[in-house]
């Protein structure tokens, strides 16, 4: 079993950063990963980074501002997000599981959330 923490939210003015941090630890996987889920919407995919190599994937919504990265040494993964939009608003969740995290859900581990406000 993987044990994911995730930190970082807030609230912020349209505009501005956030870097949300996701600690891991226990069992390892291939790829890492964040997804957000506003109110009476879908949980969709944002970001993810294979740990072994360090690539990276980016939603279209997301691609040119948000940015994600790897602390190999601290097993933590960050999502620095800048340029932030009031439709960025969402609860973020950090997730961990195999190359199809780019696709979907399903079979993901995931942290408890942590929720992003941005305000126009």
């Amino acid at each position: 079993q993987v044990h994911l923490i995730d930190s970082g939210g807030g609230w912020v003015q349209a505009g501005g950063s956030l870097r949300l941090s996701c600690a891991a630890s226990g069992r390892t996987f291939s790829f890492y990963g964040w997804f957000r889920q506003a109110p009476g919407k879908e949980r969709e995919f944002v970001s993810a980074i294979s740990w072994p190599d360090g690539n990276t994937y980016y939603a279209d919504a997301v691609k040119g501002r948000f940015t994600i990265s790897r602390d190999n040494a601290k097993n933590t993964m960050y999502l620095q997000a800048n340029s932030l939009k009031p439709e960025d608003t969402a609860v973020y969740y950090c997730a961990a599981g195999g190359l199809s995290i780019v696709s979907g859900t399903s079979g993901l581990f995931w942290g408890q959330g942590t929720k992003v406000t941005v305000s126009s």
